[in-house]
């Protein structure tokens, strides 16, 4: 008779019980965000490893974080709107409460099937943005999933796309200019109709024939700072709720390779930048955009 080896089945149990962590940090839609408004058009599915938000004529949908974040780096992979989305926004963005907002915006401006999303972005502090830019993307952002990403730390906003960045907004209060720092946020998204302004400058209308229109979401991940009741849970011994358990970005800053590929997305597809818009600004540019090795 063949003896018995628990072996085997201990490795097996080690292995399932390595699986069960990792599902247990990973993000699910269920436990992680309402659906704040809609009325049934935004659906979390795949056992809340999916959510989609839909616009019709009637409304559009959104939803919300269930934590509320101060810093952190935060990813999602999104699938935009595809054909002709022309005169939708699908908004991502972190945002606080009250009069006097800080906000961090990825806006993605609809388009005529064939033509180029754009990627609007914006930084507000205390409720004042006006810092717009806005780019093109190198890939057709409706064909399959893209991370998106926002490193908000206290020195630093970076925005990135599949890892790479394209926008940078420093600390530069030692100047004179706010920088959220403050005021925890939560994750936001909404997918809405904007055809008074949305695609170049409100001459395309919405095409309801074409409704509904649909984003979907997946593998959201937050390396961050919860904050709750007042308390950050980066100021306590544990790590941010993570699904790496570093809190390395807190300190994070682009390489010179990230800065390369910075320079790149600026130079090819950057299609609007506040800080070179002087029409706007006749009395002088922002201090920021003036100020030594800024981007």
């Amino acid at each position: 008779m063949a003896s018995f080896s628990p072996i085997p089945s201990i490795c097996l149990l080690v292995a399932i019980m390595v699986s069960s962590l990792m599902l247990a940090f990973a993000g699910n839609f269920y436990q992680d965000f309402d659906i704040t408004w809609g009325d049934g058009r935004g659906n979390i599915l795949n056992n809340g490893d999916l959510l989609t938000l839909s616009l019709d004529k009637a409304s559009g949908s959104g939803f919300n974080s269930k934590n509320e974040y101060l810093f952190g780096k935060i990813d999602m992979q999104i699938k935009l709107v595809s054909g002709n989305s022309a005169g939708t926004v699908t908004a991502y963005y972190l945002r606080s409460e009250g009069s006097l907002w800080d906000e961090i915006d990825f806006e993605f401006l609809g388009n005529l099937s064939g033509d180029p999303y754009i990627v609007h972005t914006n930084v507000f502090s205390q409720g004042k943005g006006n810092r717009e830019q806005q780019f093109y993307l190198w890939f057709d952002p409706t064909a399959d999933f893209h991370t998106y990403s926002i490193l908000w730390n206290p020195q630093r906003i970076i925005l990135s796309v599949d890892g790479t960045p394209i926008r940078e907004f420093k600390n530069l209060e030692s100047i004179g200019v706010p920088f959220p720092k403050n005021q925890a946020m939560k994750i936001h998204s909404s997918l809405w109709n904007a055809d008074d302004w949305a695609t170049r400058g409100g001459l395309v209308k919405t095409d309801w024939t074409q409704a509904p229109f649909t984003a979907s979401y997946r593998n959201f991940n937050a390396n961050a700072c919860v904050w709750t009741s007042g308390t950050s849970s980066c100021s306590s011994s544990s790590s941010p709720a993570s699904t790496s358990g570093s809190n390395a970005w807190l300190s994070e800053e682009m390489d010179s390779a990230s800065q390369e590929r910075l320079n790149w997305v600026q130079k090819n597809y950057m299609i609007y930048n506040y800080c070179t818009d002087t029409k706007r600004f006749p009395q002088g540019l922002p201090p920021e955009c003036t100020a030594t090795n800024t981007s």
